[in-house]
């Protein structure tokens, strides 16, 4: 398992933070922790990569910043 915290942009409040985990949440990993600027996850490698973490941030509204 890998571990990755991720810096994201532009979230603000918890409805931000519930629009990430939901995201997150469709993908097979273990969301440690999400806050307003950052998601702490761990995940198989060879089951999804960093690249689609990022796509679910995308996909909820923010950007992880690299």
């Amino acid at each position: 398992m890998k571990s990755e915290k991720l810096k994201i942009e532009g979230m603000s409040c918890n409805h931000c933070v519930m629009h990430v985990k939901k995201e997150l949440s469709k993908l097979d990993v273990n969301i440690k922790d999400v806050q307003i600027g950052s998601a702490d996850v761990e995940y198989d490698e060879n089951k999804v990569k960093r690249e689609d973490l990022i796509k679910a941030v995308d996909e909820a509204g923010y950007k992880v910043i690299i």
